[in-house]
């Protein structure tokens, strides 16, 4: 039995509405036994130690391997994630997630089964309910649902099928909602069947120095029950060429497109959206194209791309060391989103696509997280700046693990 040793964090004297100060006067402090559970479930932990009974032969590699995710718990919800591997002796694994806020409260059960022998062949079940807010459009949705998907590769492709069912409900995040925003607000059944094809030869997936990438998704929505109807195409195209000097050069590009099905216009929740640090820089989050007094609705198709030169430091400090996550970073981005009539044809539909084309161009530092996600400083220069756009002119900041 395993028994998690941690020291709470009392709050931090605020120095302000917005951010915590680091006070001198701050100490640990350790946890009362009696201490009420909804106090403990809010406090910050340093997990110390874990102790085990009953794990004489079990050597100490494997008891690590399965319990450092707790030593990186932040809190004492994320002690209690809990997750069930090899539950019924052929690899399967069960997960449980819970999260606890003072706005929202999120969980999630899933259920991995893969093949055995074909660890690529895989099957899962998900339950589920988030929150999310998007201050972009003034909303705020909570999905509950369920969904199940399968694995497999064919050739140097991998695919994904699946369906998935969920209960969203809208609602504005504000008294201060554009009335496109309110008129959205309200339940929704979604129910879905989509199917993903990705064909990647990138030496990896944060700052590839080559190889490609192609992304090709399609969802259909409305066939198999609910009262969201429509079909949505989106690809992503990344090639990657190695040059002199330990540069890299890399281009990029996105499309998409919805289309609803009946005489339902579509959903706020299906819609593309364009702007921000990881997709056209130089403008603020998700606000290019169609808004509403200041509330962006997205669009139902849309373009992007990039071309990138990625260089070594000037001088190349930390050579061989920590000066080789930091690379320097030259960029040209455009794009467009619209909505579109479908009617019109095709040759309409790219002249639209082709009309008002937001772009920028810069440059900055990246830094590379190991696989798991890339950090940008950027000083962009915005162009093509429409009425209702809202830009970031000057230094701009990202973050993520996808980028344009």
């Amino acid at each position: 039995m395993g028994t998690v040793h941690a020291r709470s964090l009392e709050p931090l004297p605020s120095s302000g509405p917005d951010f915590g100060g680091l006070g001198e006067e701050a100490e640990f402090v350790e946890v009362e036994p009696e201490a009420k559970q909804e106090i403990l479930e809010n406090k910050d932990v340093v997990v110390q130690h874990v102790h085990f009974d009953g794990l004489g032969r079990t050597k100490d590699d494997i008891i690590i391997c399965e319990i450092g995710d707790v030593f990186k718990a932040k809190n004492l919800i994320e002690v209690l994630g809990l997750k069930l591997p090899n539950l019924l002796g052929r690899a399967e694994k069960v997960t449980f997630q819970f999260s606890y806020g003072t706005k929202e409260t999120s969980y999630g059960l899933s259920f991995f089964k893969p093949r055995p022998g074909n660890f690529e062949r895989n099957f899962s079940v998900n339950l589920y309910k988030v929150t999310g807010q998007f201050p972009w459009s003034s909303l705020r949705e909570t999905d509950r649902g369920m969904s199940a998907e399968y694995s497999f590769p064919i050739w140097k492709t991998s695919h994904t099928v699946k369906w998935e069912g969920v209960w969203r409900e809208l609602g504005c995040l504000s008294r201060t909602a554009s009335f496109a925003v309110r008129k959205e607000s309200g339940h929704s059944l979604k129910s879905s069947l989509s199917h993903a094809m990705v064909i990647d030869s990138r030496n990896s997936s944060i700052l590839p120095r080559r190889g490609a990438l192609l992304k090709v998704n399609q969802e259909l929505a409305g066939y198999t029950g609910g009262d969201v109807s429509f079909i949505k195409e989106d690809f992503e195209l990344q090639l990657n060429k190695q040059l002199i000097f330990d540069s890299v050069f890399s281009a990029s590009f996105w499309g998409g497109m919805l289309v609803p099905i009946g005489d339902k216009p579509s959903s706020i929740a299906d819609r593309f959206y364009l702007g921000g640090p990881t997709s056209i820089r130089g403008f603020s989050m998700h606000s290019i194209g169609p808004q509403s007094e200041g509330d962006y609705l997205g669009g139902e198709a849309y373009w992007a791309g990039g071309l990138h030169l990625y260089t070594p430091l000037p001088f190349r400090p930390g050579q061989g060391g920590f000066g080789e996550l930091f690379r320097t970073h030259f960029f040209l981005n455009a794009g467009n989103l619209c909505n579109l009539n479908y009617g019109e044809g095709p040759k309409a539909h790219i002249r639209k696509l082709a009309e008002c084309i937001r772009w920028s161009y810069g440059a900055g530092i990246v830094l590379r997280l190991g696989n798991i996600a890339r950090l940008e400083l950027n000083y962009c220069v915005p162009m093509g700046v429409q009425t209702g756009d809202r830009i970031c002119d000057g230094v701009q900041f990202g973050a993520g693990i996808r980028f344009l």
